[in-house]
């Protein structure tokens, strides 16, 4: 039986000749990058932990969540990554450097058939050029630093067969757009997908890294794409070496295979809140807009800047309206700078910033506010993430000509008078280490039950990114869930013991450990869900919060405030109020031992 792409690279990097699907493994990680959030709190992992660096060539952080070191705690943070830096000779890509995933690529540090992982819940970028690259919390990347390997579920792989002609006006965005809107957050829920098809193979590097980045946002764990010759001369002269190119064997066992007609792929706009809520553009068109963003991981690429320089060229940002502009790199911008694109951008009244992720961040070129409308080529645009106010996602041929047009608009649609807001216009501007345990811990518990009936609560709903600078465990459980509408009060009102109960994909998103943290801050023993982003599994099990997966509960007839008592070793839940009982998925050995261990380290 052969092996699927994931699953070649994970074998020629682990002890075994064969991997299959939910087998765990050891993985050597080639490229092993934190960010400057995540960086100090992987330094304090090393440190508390007595841990060094195995191997410092293929160490590095990325400072580009906070490019300017605007805000004092982040500030502080890559002060401290600095230092650590220097006095272990770790590379570092500072603030001027650019969006960290990309650096990867563009110095040569990753390459096809390649393992990396970062802080950044996006590399999985890398699958742009046929490597392996994962988002992964501070605990395992303090891990990789310091073994130079971590463990890893080998997941299920699909084929998705992208059938038919691309039309003409439609981008890399548009066509994960179109198959997020097909297949949603949490279908293909921690599969590694392989991308096939004619139009496929002719994608340019810039098109692969848009399609790659989201990913991350369709739940899955990653979207590999083969590289073409293009592809592989570029990361050859990049990386100055030679290495194998790894495919999938003829014989390779998918759980599914779609094929898919992307003749009928239109241009797509995703609505406020959610990335995987896309519609065809022409359903938004004239939606008025205050400001407009190009740039992020998935659009901040030298195409996307011809794009935009092709239709700003002699026109201008509507009145009122911002434009603001991110290349993902220095090298990027450098570009811009050379062939006139800086001069168009500033002539057209956009804003343009140093290379990195921009409004991904807070308190970044990016960011919006209470009652804004922005389109944006980000990848996510989940409430709160990019501001206060109302974000829609599109390509950036869509962003630029919208902010010509002062409303949601295509190219080819662009006003020869631009919308402006009228004097009677109003926006609301209402804002809605301890000492390990040294005896075995419980494995029957009982605690009284929140049943949250939602999927897709991402790591921004449980623990906003205003609050990351926070490295102190004990204050952040005050900030659980205050950003999930509902249970902005939930860190008030749940007493320690307490057990979480929610639905399909709860995680998704980022890689932030302080979404698993807060509970173990607030005593929550437990979370209870049909399935969890797969960062956020790692992060939870590596922190030993008790998590578990159920397929379903019906026979308990929960309800909110009923106390459970559940048994992680058998997985049998019962209820108290009516005796009522149902076996959910137990821990698996590695849970357990980390579990008793009091977490990974």
């Amino acid at each position: 039986m052969g092996m699927t792409l994931i699953e070649k690279i994970l074998s020629r990097h682990s002890k075994y000749n064969v991997v299959k699907p939910n087998d765990i493994i050891d993985v050597e990680i080639d490229v092993r990058a934190a960010r400057d959030f995540g960086g100090a709190n992987v330094v304090k992992n090393l440190r508390d932990n007595q841990l060094q660096v195995i191997d410092s060539s293929k160490t590095v952080f990325t400072f580009d969540c906070n490019p300017g070191g605007s805000d004092q705690k982040y500030a502080v943070n890559q002060h401290l990554c600095r230092q650590y830096a220097r006095e272990n000779n770790v590379g570092l890509f500072d603030v001027n450097a650019g969006i960290g995933t990309h650096l990867l690529v563009e110095q040569g540090l990753a390459y096809p058939g390649c393992t990396a992982v970062s802080t950044d819940s996006h590399a999985n970028i890398l699958g742009a050029i046929g490597a392996f690259g994962q988002g992964m919390g501070d605990q395992d990347i303090a891990v990789a630093w310091a073994k130079g390997k971590v463990w890893f579920k080998v997941p299920e792989s699909v084929k998705i067969i992208l059938k038919g002609k691309r039309p003409t006006n439609v981008s890399a965005k548009d066509i994960i757009l179109n198959l997020l809107a097909t297949f949603g957050a949490n279908k293909l829920l921690g599969y590694s997908i392989e991308l096939c098809g004619d139009e496929v193979s002719r994608l340019t590097l810039d098109e692969r890294i848009t399609i790659a980045s989201m990913g991350t946002e369709m739940g899955a764990i990653i979207i590999l794409i083969s590289p073409n010759t293009e592809i592989i001369d570029y990361c050859e002269a990049r990386s100055k070496h030679k290495f194998e190119i790894l495919e999938a064997d003829s014989d390779a066992v998918y759980s599914q295979i779609f094929e898919i007609d992307m003749s009928k792929f239109v241009p797509m706009v995703s609505l406020p809140g959610k990335p995987h809520d896309a519609v065809s553009v022409e359903k938004v068109k004239k939606t008025k807009i205050d400001s407009a963003f190009l740039g992020s991981c998935t659009n901040g690429r030298i195409e996307d800047m011809h794009i935009a320089a092709n239709i700003l060229k002699g026109r201008k940002v509507a009145p009122g309206v911002i434009l603001k502009i991110v290349p993902a790199t220095d090298e990027i911008w450098k570009q811009c700078l050379h062939e006139g694109f800086l001069s168009i951008f500033k002539e057209a009244g956009a804003l343009i910033s140093n290379a990195g992720c921009a409004g991904c961040a807070e308190g970044q070129v990016g960011q919006n506010g209470i009652g804004e409308i922005t389109i944006s080529t980000g990848n996510r645009n989940f409430p709160g993430k990019q501001g206060k106010g109302n974000v829609y996602l599109s390509s950036p041929a869509v962003v630029v000509a919208s902010a010509v047009a002062g409303y949601i608009t295509t190219p080819d649609d662009i006003p020869s008078q631009p919308a402006i807001f009228s004097a009677s216009e109003k926006k609301s501007l209402t804002s809605d280490t301890k000492e390990r345990g040294k005896t075995r811990k419980p494995t029957v518990i009982e605690g009284k039950v929140w049943f949250i009936k939602e999927d897709n609560i991402d790591t921004d709903m449980i623990f906003h990114n205003r609050y990351l600078a926070i490295t102190d465990i004990s204050q952040m459980g005050q900030y659980t869930f205050d950003n999930l509408k509902g249970y902005e009060n939930f860190a008030k009102q749940a007493s320690k013991g307490d057990i979480v109960v929610v639905q399909k994909n709860f995680g998704s998103g980022s890689s932030r450990q302080q979404a698993v943290d807060c509970f173990k801050s607030l005593g929550i023993s437990a979370i209870l869900a049909e399935s969890f982003g797969a960062i956020y599994e790692r992060n939870a099990i590596n922190a030993a919060l008790p998590i578990l997966t159920y397929q379903s509960l019906e026979s308990l007839e929960l309800q909110n405030g009923d106390t459970i008592r559940l048994n992680f070793i058998s997985g049998e839940v019962l209820n108290l109020r009516n005796q009522k009982s149902q076996n959910i998925n137990p821990f698996f050995e590695v849970q357990a031992e980390i579990y008793q261990n009091d977490g990974i380290f």
